[in-house]
């Protein structure tokens, strides 16, 4: 039985969606705010659901306190939330949640977001046969979720780190922009082609100068070069 941690801050819809995601078989532990959700990381959920507007602490702040904490930071977080916008969406998938559901929602969309959620990071698991990758002055640790370059380590919100891994597993492959949206964030998850210039952009920063591994393919996207 897979555990879910949902976190909102209006009672009304917290057992809503609790009633719902039992009812399809999933283990709940749920909170009222950020503070409870940080004190039950320590149930060690399979997945999180956090709403953004929240008092105290707000969806990105607690994500951020998970994502420093290296035993919960592999956590997939879907935001969940009544504010509309682009840039809200990008900036819940640039700081690395793996799915960003706007409100209201019917339990059928969110039941259906979380099986694929669950089942992709199910996939990617299965699919590694090696903890590390290994390119040039690049080490990344699927394992230890940590990435080096130069001998030094970097920190990598969560999209961006699976971004580049996939790339830097796939070497020498142009990939476009819908390619990777597809691969990395899914093909049921719906966000903006700009969301991965967004990415990318923050990986060349941090690969300093390596940043030329990550090559530019006009007009069709991105490829990862073993020699840049």
């Amino acid at each position: 039985m897979k555990k879910v941690l949902l976190i909102d801050d209006e009672p009304d819809i917290l057992e809503f969606l609790k009633y719902n995601l039992e009812k399809a078989g999933y283990n709940v532990l749920t909170g009222l705010n950020g503070k409870q959700a940080i004190k039950l990381l320590d149930k060690n959920p399979d997945l999180i659901i956090l709403d953004i507007m929240m008092p105290e602490m707000d969806g990105f702040e607690v994500y951020n306190k998970i994502n420093s904490m290296k035993e919960y930071n592999h956590i997939p977080i879907i935001f969940l939330t009544a504010k509309s916008g682009e840039s809200d969406e990008i900036k819940g998938l640039e700081i690395g949640a793996i799915d960003y559901i706007q409100k209201p929602i019917s339990p059928q969309k969110l039941l259906a977001r979380v099986e694929l959620n669950l089942r992709k990071g199910n996939q990617k698991n299965s699919k590694s046969s090696s903890s590390q990758t290994k390119v040039g002055p690049l080490v990344i640790d699927i394992e230890a979720y940590t990435i080096t370059i130069d001998g030094k380590n970097k920190v990598f919100p969560r999209k961006e780190f699976q971004l580049l891994h996939f790339l830097a597993n796939n070497p020498d492959k142009v990939y476009s922009r819908e390619n990777l949206l597809k691969e990395v964030w899914g093909s049921g998850i719906y966000v903006v082609d700009r969301t991965v210039d967004v990415h990318i952009r923050k990986i060349r920063e941090k690969l300093g100068h390596h940043s030329e591994m990550i090559e530019t393919i006009k007009g069709v996207g991105y490829r990862f070069n073993r020699e840049g």
